[in-house]
């Protein structure tokens, strides 16, 4: 038995590192935890060491204080670690075994898992169809911001790197696939992109930037990226995107300097129910200001991916209907223009092998294009606040000193 580090929200803005129970195979009582949950047995799962757990933009949400979250809720579900206690049921993992987990907890024998949407396991959620670990209404399932976690059905969730020498040369990348790599390519193949497709990115955060680099590696033509934050533009630019700047105003007369025409094949939305408007309105908050973007530049017959966070409840949203996730959407439009719209969690598992191997024999430098940046785990209050007032990068905690390290 070993002691137990972890990241907890603790109020609005704030964070704090916290020492918490070594994780068993069995589910206790906690901020956050579902009652039905409580005494849960997953002899089915494993007990990480966490070599990489990174600081996702779906964990801000929380800490900003607009979702409901519980104070002392244990954060983080981008997970990348190895096997040091495997529970009586499992299989095929083995200690030692360097994983990926999916962000999406999944049981494996439901209609849903059995159909390819892990996402919305019907297993693992008393509450409603789907989880992942360490994020509210989800369940309850403890964290990965941590030193150790405790991952569920981990024949069935689990990743293994083939070769764990390699994978450690590669760790930045391949702790990419937990989500936000993922995520990106999801949203870049539900908007339709292929070889020849303009495609326009809203949001250049991390997963922003993870989905031009996934319309990069399916062949598309051109890939813009707008936002208003100039470092993030910049980090876009660096591997080859064009961009606009929303703050100059709408996207749409950018998008006709840069194509000729002022319309793109597929539209990907990487910002979420925090967006805040165009031009003269960018420093206001207007969440249904993407989404309905996105429809005046797709074309006709175009499609949109979405997979940027909207919730069902936000304490802090600037009206009433936007705090139950009622936004004013232009569906007329979409209507009007035939658009395919896909929404919800990313499937992780239905991409992750492909995209490790894309890694693995250098198709991609997704790490490069996020601009990963490692820090140790009593650094993440830090890492947290400078994510927060829009550093360019993605930070990567590392529990164990196992990564090289930059402040």
């Amino acid at each position: 038995m070993t002691g137990n580090k972890a990241v907890a929200y603790v109020g609005k803005g704030s964070v704090e590192v916290q020492d918490i129970d070594y994780p068993t195979f069995k589910l206790t009582d906690g901020p956050g935890v579902n009652q039905a949950n409580v005494g849960r047995e997953c002899h089915h799962g494993v007990i990480l060491k966490n070599v990489a757990t990174n600081i996702c933009g779906s964990d801000q949400h929380m800490v900003r204080g607009r979702t409901t979250a519980p104070e002392g809720l244990i954060l983080g579900h981008e997970i990348t670690g190895e096997v040091v206690e495997v529970g009586r049921d499992v299989e095929f993992i083995k200690q030692g075994d360097l994983v990926s987990v999916p962000f999406n907890i999944a049981c494996g024998r439901c209609r849903n898992c059995k159909e390819g949407k892990t996402g919305i396991c019907l297993n693992v959620n008393p509450d409603r169809p789907g989880s992942a670990y360490g994020y509210v209404d989800m369940g309850g399932w403890v964290g990965g911001q941590a030193e150790y976690v405790m991952v569920p059905y981990a024949d069935w969730n689990l990743l293994k790197f083939p070769d764990k020498e390699q994978a450690m040369e590669k760790i930045l990348d391949l702790a990419m696939l937990s989500d936000i790599f993922p995520t990106g390519f999801h949203g870049c193949v539900s908007a339709g992109v292929t070889v020849g497709s303009t495609v326009y990115v809203a949001g250049a955060g991390p997963v922003g930037l993870a989905a031009a680099a996934s319309a990069q590696l399916l062949g598309a033509a051109v890939v813009i990226v707008g936002d208003l934050n100039g470092d993030r533009l910049a980090q876009a630019r660096s591997f080859g995107c064009e961009t606009v700047d929303v703050s100059q105003g709408d996207p749409k007369d950018q998008l006709e300097q840069i194509l000729g025409v002022p319309e793109v094949d597929c539209g990907v939305d990487a910002v979420g129910f925090e967006a805040r408007g165009h031009g003269r309105e960018a420093g206001t908050e207007k969440p249904a200001t993407v989404l309905n973007s996105l429809m005046d530049v797709t074309r006709a017959g175009g499609a949109l991916g979405i997979p940027g966070l909207y919730v069902t409840g936000d304490p802090g949203a600037a009206d009433e209907a936007a705090r139950v996730g009622s936004l004013s959407i232009r569906i007329g439009l979409g209507w009007a223009k035939s658009h395919e719209f896909t929404t919800g969690q990313c499937p992780v598992m239905r991409y992750h092998r492909r995209l490790m191997m894309a890694i693995l024999n250098d198709r991609v430098q997704i790490a490069k294009a996020v601009n990963a940046t490692p820090i140790p785990l009593s650094e993440a209050p830090r890492g947290y606040h400078e994510f927060d007032v829009g550093a360019a990068r993605k930070y990567v905690l590392d529990p164990h000193n196992m990564l090289h390290t930059s402040s």
